[in-house]
């Protein structure tokens, strides 16, 4: 795994064994992945989506506390994620980062509670498949919307954005400050040092059990 260049925000690009039957690969490892964020992710939900060419989802995000990390990855067909800083505060509020993710490289992305979430499906049925943090719950779902000029999120130029009613009805960044429903990069901070005290209390605990 390595940390992009929003914090909170990391891209793993696993090993991938191929032989004549095909190939295998490690799409989630659990000990990597608490040594590089210090804590550890406890799956409430998974999700997967399958998308025809041009889709766009997005930008999602949960209140925080608890909001809701992802580990997301792809593994039919291609697709653009894009982490995106929607958190007030942060040094890089407003700024986003654009990973490819495809069914060749496997590569997977993963976004920390607060952080803003989308993706364009590259491909004719494109699936994505993502861990999540916490469980849906509608009363903590927010969005941006994706095409917000201001965040200028550099989709590919030859696909049309086939977009949800919700999202193509979400606000832009700078409303959604100002209507108070971001969250702030100092509650996200506090949130992740809570989950690395509570995954070294339980450490602690099972090695003196």
């Amino acid at each position: 795994m390595r940390p992009l260049g929003i914090e909170g925000a990391w891209a793993d690009t696993p090993r991938v064994f191929t032989d004549r039957r095909g190939r295998f690969h490690e799409w989630f490892r659990a000990d990597r992945f608490r040594e590089l964020t210090g804590h550890t992710l406890r799956p409430e939900q998974a999700n997967c989506s399958r998308s025809v060419r041009g889709t766009l989802r997005g930008i999602h995000y949960a209140s925080v506390p608890p909001g809701q990390a992802k580990y997301v990855t792809c593994v039919s067909g291609a697709l653009l994620d894009v982490v995106v800083d929607i958190r007030t505060g942060s040094p890089t509020f407003g700024h986003w980062e654009a990973v490819r993710l495809d069914d060749r490289e496997h590569r997977a992305v993963y976004l920390s509670e607060g952080l803003g979430h989308a993706f364009m499906a590259l491909e004719e049925g494109t699936t994505a498949v993502y861990l999540c943090s916490e469980g849906y719950a509608p009363h903590r779902e927010h969005g941006v919307n994706p095409l917000d000029p201001a965040l200028a999120i550099e989709w590919p130029p030859d696909l049309r954005p086939e977009l949800s009613e919700k999202d193509a009805a979400a606000p832009t960044l700078a409303e959604a400050e100002r209507r108070g429903l971001l969250p702030s990069y100092e509650e996200c901070l506090a949130h992740r040092r809570r989950l690395r005290t509570d995954s070294e209390t339980s450490t602690a605990a099972m090695t003196t059990a």
